[in-house]
């Protein structure tokens, strides 16, 4: 078979069925479309050789001839009677709008591009049908300070509108929006202010309605959920709704008692050490923890105490230590 390969273009086996061919189509109209790769003129030249591909080997007659000619299966009929020529779904411009062409083709253009592009909130139907916009998501990174306490942040999004030119519906006077290419709909960058609750973890969920891409014809916008990172934090360490967090004490303090500043995320506390407190001791200090999303209650903080050995001893303290030495003997 001379001149260009149909079925390679597609990805498809010779044999292949109606269902596969058209996934198929569908897949790779998607990924080359013109809107999905703006300013791409690759993709552009890609996105009409699928479109051709397409019309012929998606029509039963068409195949035929095209399995029996190849390329030049238009002049099957003793290559003298030309039939329907240019793809059902058009050929670009130099000015970047679509001319569209249907002789011959009984390929449904709603029930392609009405599905296909839905993701992108819009359509080249012939009629727009109400659809609500698609959900998104947007992920945020949050420090333990501010899963703590909670925070307004102002983030910037990439939004999809109503287009402008043919108010959504993708069409002006029956013909294709050279604005928004048939989709309906216009991309610009948003800022908004969102609220993060205090007690997140890594992967809540935070709905901000409305805030989603933007319905079609007509429909409701869909939903913006933030999804949250927690960083780590170098001097608490997160478990659940508790917060651990290791305290220095001095041997003196250790050994005979006394009291000791504890860290929280609410500032400093006083932390009462018992005398003989063992290394490595956890105190459990009740709702000193995490807030726990969506209820009042918090969780603990568990303070581990690490007994900090001195240094640097004076002759005084060395004799006194010996002294202890000889009063407690370790063999």
């Amino acid at each position: 078979m001379a001149g260009k390969d149909y079925y390679k273009i597609l990805g498809v086996k010779k044999d292949a069925g109606e269902a596969e061919i058209k996934t198929a189509y569908r897949r790779l109209a998607r990924k080359h479309h013109p809107d999905v790769n703006p300013g791409d003129k690759t993709a552009e030249a890609r996105f009409k050789e699928i479109n051709e591909a397409y019309e012929v080997l998606s029509d039963a007659e068409k195949r035929r001839k095209y399995d029996q000619y190849g390329d030049q299966w238009q002049h099957a009929d003793q290559f003298a009677k030309a039939g329907g020529q240019g793809t059902p779904f058009g050929d670009f411009n130099a000015g970047g709008a679509q001319t569209f062409h249907f002789e011959g083709s009984n390929i449904d253009i709603d029930s392609i591009f009405g599905d296909l592009f839905q993701g992108y909130g819009g359509g080249t139907g012939r009629r727009a049908r109400s659809r609500r916009g698609q959900n998104v998501e947007y992920p945020i990174d949050v420090s333990l300070e501010e899963a703590f306490t909670g925070a307004n942040r102002v983030i910037t999004l990439e939004v999809e509108e109503p287009c402008p030119a043919c108010g959504g519906s993708g069409r002006i006077q029956n013909a294709i929006c050279s604005v928004c290419r048939g989709l309906g709909t216009t991309r610009r960058l948003k800022q908004i202010e969102v609220k993060i609750p205090a007690g997140v973890t890594d992967g809540s969920r935070i709905r901000i309605s409305g805030q989603g891409a933007v319905g079609y014809g007509g429909g409701p916008s869909g939903d913006l959920y933030l999804v949250t990172s927690v960083k780590t934090n170098p001097l608490f360490e997160r478990k659940g709704d508790d917060l651990q967090v290791v305290v220095p004490v001095p041997l003196t303090v250790a050994v005979l008692g006394g009291e000791t500043e504890i860290p929280t995320l609410k500032g400093k506390i006083a932390l009462k050490i018992p005398a003989e407190t063992q290394n490595g001791r956890v105190f459990r200090l009740s709702g000193q923890g995490m807030p726990r999303l969506g209820s009042s209650s918090r969780g603990d903080l568990l303070a581990s105490i690490k007994i900090v050995l001195p240094s640097n001893l004076s002759k005084e303290e060395k004799k006194l230590f010996e002294q202890l030495r000889q009063l407690r003997p370790t063999g």
